[in-house]
């Protein structure tokens, strides 16, 4: 693969990275689940109620949405003590549900939703996720025995746990016979496939941050298995638009992928061993497609192709169609021509964002800063209620936010980072810009608000403001107002055109 090739997928890679902001407002919002079921009143309390991620977020393995109103699923389970004997599916579903439903009334929210397994409760106005909470019970004894007894391996099955389904024969009865799930055992299965590259760059981590490697939080590490398998779910997403009944799963494109990983150092030898290996491991078992669950191999993760055989067509037509794009990137020889490879099965927008991270290449210039803004975090907002820039370009130079502070009432200005981590309400903000171009010219600044409130209150704008021309820098004052994710952004105008244009600063506020 060539170099080219190899840069424009890790910063395909970055691009499609959920935050760190956001990782760690999802770690506080079910902290802070987990706390009000332990708390004095609550119902759950002396069942120790354990509360955990699972899914993509827990394996590293979430793509961030370019959609501005598209929410994060957070997959939770809460792991109750309680017995099987002394209740039913169904009332352990509708215990948790009323502390959810109680928690949701103290803190303002919506009354959560019940599902066919968990309780998915919107976060906040502005936290843009969603949280999908399952109940459970541990259920590891069980699992073992029955693994025991059918010959398979019993490696991961400590920590098996009971689930409810509204579709389970037994679901209103109490019963021995639950649904089960192993969210934890399943992680620790993913780590096991990639534990030398993954140690390796935590402790390079460390290293570089003066820290020890248990101060690194796991969601900072990055490898090639992980982002290839990000970069992997883009391009099926973006390919079964409109054919979602016959989108592979993620977990079957996880599991294949895990398999095939070899302990690859970079992205695009991961991305290679994973397209050419992973169909090896889809197993026929009396002429049945079978992909094996590794913490329960008499799981089926493809059990639903037998009844749906163009599940079964529509997973190899990707497979088929991925190793083609991703083979013709790497032959290519210029990144615009790899650029030009994926762009029609991974989209436009992706490929612009990922193309502004790197100076060179589709970033030059003024068009390249025009199209990517944001470089530093890859995403770009654009509502439906976002302005276009009315004036031609003609570029003269360049524009940059140099700095942002945040100032709280009695403190001092602190500066903050595009799309860091939330900023709370109630605070004024300064952005400070700096141009080359030389004068006359003018300034304008546009500034995009998102979230319920903002729209609410009829000030989600987009449009551009004039601003002040005077000596030292350009500087624009706002306040933190609305939850949500906003941008704020600085134009150069000279003689009626277009000279420059500093891309978005993102700002996230509680």
């Amino acid at each position: 693969m060539s170099k080219q090739a190899e840069e424009l997928l890790e910063d395909l890679a970055e691009s499609l990275q959920v935050p760190p902001s956001r990782y760690e407002a999802a770690e506080r919002s079910y902290k802070s689940v987990g706390d009000w079921f332990h708390r004095e009143a609550s119902s759950l309390r002396l069942a120790d109620p354990q509360v955990y991620v699972q899914g993509s977020f827990r394996l590293g393995t979430a793509i961030r949405p370019f959609a501005e109103d598209e929410d994060y699923d957070i997959d939770l389970v809460c792991e109750l003590s309680v017995s099987k004997s002394h209740l039913s599916q169904a009332q352990l579903k509708a215990a948790l549900g009323k502390e959810i439903a109680a928690y949701a009334d103290a803190h303002g929210m919506q009354r959560p939703t019940e599902g066919r397994r968990c309780w998915t409760l919107a976060y906040a106005d502005g936290a843009q996720f969603h949280l999908d909470t399952l109940p459970a019970i541990p259920d590891g004894p069980r699992q073992r025995l029955l693994l025991e007894n059918r010959g398979y391996s019993t490696q991961w099955s400590e920590t098996a746990i009971a689930i409810t389904d509204q579709d389970h024969y037994a679901y209103r009865e109490i019963a021995d016979d639950w649904p089960h799930s192993n969210p934890k055992g399943f992680c620790n299965w993913f780590r096991s496939r990639m534990a030398v590259i993954f140690e390796a760059r935590r402790r390079a981590l460390a290293l570089e941050a003066h820290a020890s490697v248990e101060d690194i939080p796991e969601y900072r590490v990055r490898t090639p298995l992980q982002s290839a398998i990000q970069i992997l779910k883009h391009h099926r997403d973006r390919m079964f638009v409109g054919r979602g009944d016959e989108k592979p799963i993620s977990i079957i494109l996880t599991t294949l992928s895990a398999r095939a990983y070899q302990q690859e150092p970079t992205i695009s030898a991961a991305l290679f061993s994973i397209l050419r290996g992973m169909a090896n491991f889809i197993e026929y078992r009396n002429g049945v497609a079978w992909i094996e669950n590794p913490t329960d191999p008499a799981e089926n993760f493809a059990d639903r192709w037998q009844n749906h055989p163009e599940r079964r067509e529509a997973f190899y037509e990707w497979l088929k169609q991925a190793q083609a794009d991703f083979t013709n990137a790497a032959i290519a020889t210029t990144r615009d021509a790899a650029t030009a490879a994926l762009e029609p099965r991974l989209g436009r927008q992706l490929m612009e964002a990922a193309n502004a991270r790197r100076a060179g290449g589709n970033a030059n210039g003024l068009l390249g800063r025009i199209v990517g803004g944001a470089r530093a975090v890859g995403r770009v907002l654009n509502p439906s209620h976002k302005q276009a820039a009315p004036w031609n370009i003609l570029e003269q130079g360049s524009v940059d936010i140099e700095r942002a502070t945040m100032q709280r009432n009695g403190f001092r200005p602190e500066e903050f980072a595009s799309d860091g981590s939330p900023l709370p309400k109630h605070c004024s903000l300064r952005f400070e810009a700096e141009t080359n171009v030389p004068k006359p010219y003018k300034v304008y600044w546009q500034v995009v608000n998102t979230g319920r409130e903002a729209a609410n209150a009829n000030v989600l704008r987009g449009g551009f403001d004039e601003g002040i021309v005077s000596v030292g820098k350009l500087t624009r004052d706002e306040s933190t107002s609305y939850s949500g994710t906003h941008s704020v952004e600085c134009f150069i105008v000279k003689n009626g055109l277009l000279a420059a244009k500093s891309g978005q600063f993102i700002v996230n506020i509680q």
